[in-house]
Protein backbone atom coordinates (compact mmCIF):
# COMPACT_ATOMS: atom_id res chain seq x y z
CA UNK A 1 0.00 0.00 0.00
CA UNK A 2 1.55 3.26 -1.23
CA UNK A 3 2.62 5.94 1.37
CA UNK A 4 0.18 9.55 1.81
CA UNK A 5 1.05 12.89 3.59
CA UNK A 6 -0.40 13.57 7.06
CA UNK A 7 0.11 17.02 8.22
CA UNK A 8 -1.09 18.76 11.83
CA UNK A 9 -1.59 22.83 11.51
CA UNK A 10 -0.35 23.44 15.62
CA UNK A 11 -1.77 26.64 16.69
CA UNK A 12 -4.68 27.10 19.07
CA UNK A 13 -8.34 27.53 18.97
CA UNK A 14 -8.29 30.93 18.98
CA UNK A 15 -6.64 31.54 16.18
CA UNK A 16 -8.50 30.34 13.80
CA UNK A 17 -9.79 32.98 11.30
CA UNK A 18 -13.27 32.06 12.04
CA UNK A 19 -12.84 33.84 15.29
CA UNK A 20 -10.88 36.78 14.00
CA UNK A 21 -13.65 38.98 15.29
CA UNK A 22 -14.40 38.36 18.89
CA UNK A 23 -10.84 37.53 19.62
CA UNK A 24 -8.24 39.88 19.38
CA UNK A 25 -4.29 39.01 18.99
CA UNK A 26 -3.53 41.14 21.64
CA UNK A 27 -6.18 38.97 23.72
CA UNK A 28 -4.67 35.33 22.87
CA UNK A 29 -2.26 34.98 25.82
CA UNK A 30 -5.30 35.87 28.14
CA UNK A 31 -7.33 32.81 27.01
CA UNK A 32 -7.06 29.01 28.07
CA UNK A 33 -4.05 27.15 25.98
CA UNK A 34 -6.04 23.31 24.70
CA UNK A 35 -3.51 23.04 21.79
CA UNK A 36 -0.98 21.44 23.92
CA UNK A 37 -3.29 18.26 25.22
CA UNK A 38 -4.92 17.91 21.70
CA UNK A 39 -0.99 17.52 19.98
CA UNK A 40 -0.18 14.75 22.72
CA UNK A 41 -4.00 13.17 22.15
CA UNK A 42 -2.77 13.32 18.37
CA UNK A 43 1.35 12.20 18.94
CA UNK A 44 -0.71 8.90 20.37
CA UNK A 45 -2.80 8.12 18.02
CA UNK A 46 -0.11 7.99 15.28
CA UNK A 47 1.83 6.10 17.37
CA UNK A 48 -0.62 3.46 17.75
CA UNK A 49 -1.66 3.84 14.32
CA UNK A 50 2.13 3.80 13.28
CA UNK A 51 1.80 7.09 11.26
CA UNK A 52 4.12 9.81 11.05
CA UNK A 53 3.30 13.36 10.40
CA UNK A 54 4.27 16.90 9.71
CA UNK A 55 3.68 19.45 11.99
CA UNK A 56 3.68 22.96 11.22
CA UNK A 57 4.06 24.74 13.95
CA UNK A 58 3.20 28.16 15.06
CA UNK A 59 6.06 30.07 16.23
CA UNK A 60 4.02 31.71 18.48
CA UNK A 61 3.21 28.28 19.80
CA UNK A 62 6.78 27.11 20.17
CA UNK A 63 7.69 29.98 22.10
CA UNK A 64 5.22 28.71 24.55
CA UNK A 65 5.34 24.69 24.38
CA UNK A 66 9.32 24.70 23.60
CA UNK A 67 8.81 20.99 25.62
CA UNK A 68 5.95 19.82 23.33
CA UNK A 69 7.75 20.81 19.57
CA UNK A 70 11.22 18.60 21.19
CA UNK A 71 8.47 16.11 21.63
CA UNK A 72 7.21 16.07 18.26
CA UNK A 73 10.37 15.43 17.03
CA UNK A 74 11.52 13.23 19.97
CA UNK A 75 8.53 10.81 18.39
CA UNK A 76 9.53 10.36 14.98
CA UNK A 77 7.58 13.45 13.20
CA UNK A 78 8.89 16.29 10.85
CA UNK A 79 9.14 19.74 12.61
CA UNK A 80 8.30 22.55 9.85
CA UNK A 81 7.13 25.85 10.24
CA UNK A 82 3.79 27.70 9.80
CA UNK A 83 4.76 31.48 10.85
CA UNK A 84 4.96 32.82 13.64
CA UNK A 85 2.11 35.38 14.17
CA UNK A 86 -0.94 33.36 11.88
CA UNK A 87 -1.01 36.30 9.66
CA UNK A 88 -2.37 35.12 6.39
CA UNK A 89 0.72 35.71 3.62
CA UNK A 90 -1.42 37.57 1.25
CA UNK A 91 -1.61 40.55 4.01
CA UNK A 92 2.02 41.27 4.24
CA UNK A 93 4.67 42.62 2.47
CA UNK A 94 7.45 40.94 1.70
CA UNK A 95 9.51 42.13 4.40
CA UNK A 96 6.81 41.86 7.15
CA UNK A 97 6.92 38.40 5.45
CA UNK A 98 10.37 37.82 5.66
CA UNK A 99 10.10 39.28 9.75
CA UNK A 100 7.39 36.33 10.44
CA UNK A 101 9.25 33.64 9.04
CA UNK A 102 12.66 34.66 10.50
CA UNK A 103 11.19 35.14 14.04
CA UNK A 104 9.34 31.81 13.87
CA UNK A 105 12.20 30.00 12.77
CA UNK A 106 14.69 31.67 15.43
CA UNK A 107 12.45 29.97 17.89
CA UNK A 108 11.64 26.69 16.39
CA UNK A 109 15.01 25.72 14.91
CA UNK A 110 17.20 25.82 18.57
CA UNK A 111 14.17 23.06 19.59
CA UNK A 112 14.65 19.97 16.87
CA UNK A 113 17.94 18.51 15.82
CA UNK A 114 17.38 18.48 12.23
CA UNK A 115 16.37 21.23 9.52
CA UNK A 116 13.21 22.79 9.43
CA UNK A 117 12.52 23.00 5.37
CA UNK A 118 8.47 23.14 5.41
CA UNK A 119 6.56 25.99 5.45
CA UNK A 120 2.56 26.38 5.54
CA UNK A 121 1.00 29.93 5.12
CA UNK A 122 -1.64 30.37 7.66
CA UNK A 123 -5.53 30.03 5.69
CA UNK A 124 -3.51 28.57 2.70
CA UNK A 125 -2.76 32.05 2.03
CA UNK A 126 0.55 31.97 -0.05
CA UNK A 127 0.09 32.96 -3.84
CA UNK A 128 1.87 32.37 -7.01
CA UNK A 129 1.84 35.88 -7.98
CA UNK A 130 3.44 36.25 -4.49
CA UNK A 131 7.26 35.59 -6.33
CA UNK A 132 9.30 37.62 -3.68
CA UNK A 133 7.69 35.58 -0.46
CA UNK A 134 8.68 32.11 -2.36
CA UNK A 135 12.38 33.75 -2.64
CA UNK A 136 12.08 34.73 1.07
CA UNK A 137 11.39 31.22 1.68
CA UNK A 138 14.25 29.46 -0.45
CA UNK A 139 16.81 32.20 1.16
CA UNK A 140 15.77 30.70 4.70
CA UNK A 141 16.16 27.09 3.66
CA UNK A 142 12.64 26.32 3.17
CA UNK A 143 12.61 23.06 0.40
CA UNK A 144 8.73 23.01 -0.07
CA UNK A 145 5.56 24.67 0.36
CA UNK A 146 1.87 23.23 1.17
CA UNK A 147 -0.24 26.21 0.81
CA UNK A 148 -1.87 25.47 -1.25
CA UNK A 149 -5.52 23.66 -1.07
CA UNK A 150 -7.11 23.91 -5.02
CA UNK A 151 -10.91 24.15 -4.55
CA UNK A 152 -10.74 26.76 -1.59
CA UNK A 153 -12.23 29.97 -2.53
CA UNK A 154 -9.35 32.04 -1.40
CA UNK A 155 -7.26 30.89 -4.50
CA UNK A 156 -7.00 33.69 -6.89
CA UNK A 157 -8.91 33.88 -9.66
CA UNK A 158 -7.17 32.77 -13.02
CA UNK A 159 -4.18 31.22 -11.31
CA UNK A 160 -3.29 28.00 -12.84
CA UNK A 161 -1.44 25.72 -10.41
CA UNK A 162 -1.09 21.86 -10.53
CA UNK A 163 -2.84 20.43 -8.17
CA UNK A 164 -0.22 17.76 -7.12
CA UNK A 165 3.42 17.56 -6.05
CA UNK A 166 5.39 19.55 -8.16
CA UNK A 167 8.85 21.50 -8.37
CA UNK A 168 7.98 25.11 -8.95
CA UNK A 169 10.22 27.48 -11.52
CA UNK A 170 11.70 29.21 -8.38
CA UNK A 171 12.89 25.43 -7.54
CA UNK A 172 11.16 25.14 -4.20
CA UNK A 173 8.55 21.75 -4.01
CA UNK A 174 4.70 22.53 -4.28
CA UNK A 175 2.69 20.39 -2.00
CA UNK A 176 -0.63 20.61 -2.61
CA UNK A 177 -3.39 19.45 -0.14
CA UNK A 178 -5.42 17.24 -1.90
CA UNK A 179 -8.77 17.93 -4.11
CA UNK A 180 -9.97 15.35 -5.94
CA UNK A 181 -10.39 16.98 -9.84
CA UNK A 182 -13.01 16.18 -11.92
CA UNK A 183 -12.01 18.23 -15.49
CA UNK A 184 -11.03 21.76 -14.29
CA UNK A 185 -13.34 21.28 -10.52
CA UNK A 186 -11.40 20.60 -7.51
CA UNK A 187 -13.84 18.83 -4.99
CA UNK A 188 -11.84 19.16 -1.61
CA UNK A 189 -11.32 16.24 0.66
CA UNK A 190 -7.92 16.57 1.63
CA UNK A 191 -9.20 17.75 5.64
CA UNK A 192 -10.38 20.61 7.72
CA UNK A 193 -13.45 21.47 7.60
CA UNK A 194 -14.20 19.21 4.95
CA UNK A 195 -13.39 16.36 6.69
CA UNK A 196 -15.51 17.39 9.64
CA UNK A 197 -18.35 17.69 7.09
CA UNK A 198 -18.40 14.91 4.99
CA UNK A 199 -19.78 11.10 6.60
CA UNK A 200 -16.59 8.75 6.55
CA UNK A 201 -17.82 6.49 3.85
CA UNK A 202 -17.71 9.98 1.47
CA UNK A 203 -14.63 10.81 2.68
CA UNK A 204 -13.43 7.37 1.87
CA UNK A 205 -14.35 6.90 -1.51
CA UNK A 206 -12.96 10.66 -2.56
CA UNK A 207 -9.33 9.09 -1.31
CA UNK A 208 -9.76 6.14 -3.04
CA UNK A 209 -10.40 7.94 -6.29
CA UNK A 210 -7.80 10.36 -5.78
CA UNK A 211 -5.32 7.85 -4.82
CA UNK A 212 -6.13 5.96 -8.13
CA UNK A 213 -3.85 8.33 -10.03
CA UNK A 214 -0.71 7.57 -8.50
CA UNK A 215 -0.54 11.01 -6.65
CA UNK A 216 -0.05 10.90 -2.84
CA UNK A 217 -2.97 12.33 -0.75
CA UNK A 218 -2.03 15.05 1.05
CA UNK A 219 -4.51 15.55 4.33
CA UNK A 220 -3.97 17.83 7.25
CA UNK A 221 -5.91 18.59 10.61
CA UNK A 222 -5.78 20.74 13.48
CA UNK A 223 -5.15 19.99 17.06
CA UNK A 224 -8.58 22.07 18.17
CA UNK A 225 -10.45 20.12 15.37
CA UNK A 226 -10.08 17.06 17.79
CA UNK A 227 -11.69 19.14 20.63
CA UNK A 228 -15.04 19.84 20.96
CA UNK A 229 -15.17 20.61 24.87
CA UNK A 230 -13.21 24.02 23.60
CA UNK A 231 -14.75 27.19 25.26
CA UNK A 232 -17.53 28.43 22.59
CA UNK A 233 -17.41 32.06 21.72
CA UNK A 234 -20.31 33.75 20.68
CA UNK A 235 -20.44 33.44 16.45
CA UNK A 236 -22.50 34.36 13.30
CA UNK A 237 -24.40 31.07 12.23
CA UNK A 238 -22.67 30.37 9.29
CA UNK A 239 -18.95 30.74 11.02
CA UNK A 240 -20.11 28.80 14.68
CA UNK A 241 -21.54 26.16 12.09
CA UNK A 242 -18.13 26.00 10.06
CA UNK A 243 -15.92 26.06 13.42
CA UNK A 244 -18.11 23.29 15.00
CA UNK A 245 -19.22 21.04 13.25
CA UNK A 246 -19.11 17.29 14.10
CA UNK A 247 -16.18 18.10 16.34
CA UNK A 248 -17.15 15.15 18.87
CA UNK A 249 -16.23 13.46 15.76
CA UNK A 250 -13.40 13.90 14.02
CA UNK A 251 -11.08 12.07 16.73
CA UNK A 252 -13.01 8.42 15.50
CA UNK A 253 -12.84 9.52 11.99
CA UNK A 254 -8.95 10.17 12.01
CA UNK A 255 -8.48 6.87 13.42
CA UNK A 256 -10.48 5.59 10.89
CA UNK A 257 -8.38 7.32 8.10
CA UNK A 258 -5.41 6.06 9.78
CA UNK A 259 -6.19 2.51 9.77
CA UNK A 260 -7.68 2.58 5.93
CA UNK A 261 -4.82 4.10 4.59
CA UNK A 262 -1.04 4.71 5.32
CA UNK A 263 0.82 8.35 6.43
CA UNK A 264 3.77 9.06 6.87
CA UNK A 265 5.18 12.75 6.94
CA UNK A 266 6.02 15.04 3.92
CA UNK A 267 9.38 14.95 4.36
CA UNK A 268 8.87 10.90 3.96
CA UNK A 269 6.49 11.42 0.84
CA UNK A 270 8.68 13.85 -1.09
CA UNK A 271 11.90 11.47 -0.70
CA UNK A 272 9.83 8.22 -1.83
CA UNK A 273 8.86 9.77 -5.20
CA UNK A 274 11.99 12.12 -5.98
CA UNK A 275 12.05 15.45 -4.58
Amino acid sequence: MPYHALSVDVEEWFQVRNLEGPISRESWDTHERRAEASTRRLLDLFDRRGATATFFVLGWMAERSPDLIREIERRGHEVAVHGYGHRPAATMTPEEFGDDLQKALKIIAPLVSGVVEGYRAPSFSLSQSQARHFDILARNGIRYDSSYFPGRRNTPSGEQRSAFIHRMECGIVEVPITSLMIGNIAVPCGGGGFFRLLPYWATRFLFKLSAANGHPIVFYIHPWEIDPEQPRIPLPVARAFKHRVNLSRTYARLDRLLRDFQFRSIREVLAAHGY
